[in-house]
């Protein structure tokens, strides 16, 4: 198992990153209990796993990783704005703003 990423949001990472490594991972806290954290990879450990898709390298962190398989990254454009939404089978529930889960 793994994580996918659509066109919109390998357009969008490529466009952000230009080469470098697009870091998704999660982190304690927000209203759900986990959060999403997504930021161009400065470095790229060597427990982190690297995701190529199409040239555009996604990389997890291994403590991130259990959280996110089976999870789809897309980059969606709406009235309201422009964001990346992660569609997370291992999430029981989500905030309103989809920024935030539980397990």
């Amino acid at each position: 198992m793994s994580i996918t990423v659509t066109d919109s949001a390998k357009s969008r990472i490529a466009a952000i990153c230009g080469g470098a490594p697009f870091r998704i991972g999660v982190d304690g806290g927000a209203c759900q209990g986990f959060q999403y954290v997504l930021d161009v990879a400065a470095e790229v450990g060597a427990e982190d796993e690297v995701f190529e898709f199409d040239g555009v390298a996604v990389v997890v962190d291994r403590m991130s990783l259990p959280f996110l398989l089976g999870s789809s990254v897309d980059y969606v454009s709406s009235l309201v704005g422009e964001r990346f939404e992660i569609s997370n089978p291992n999430a029981t529930s989500a905030c309103g703003c989809g920024t935030s889960f539980s397990v």
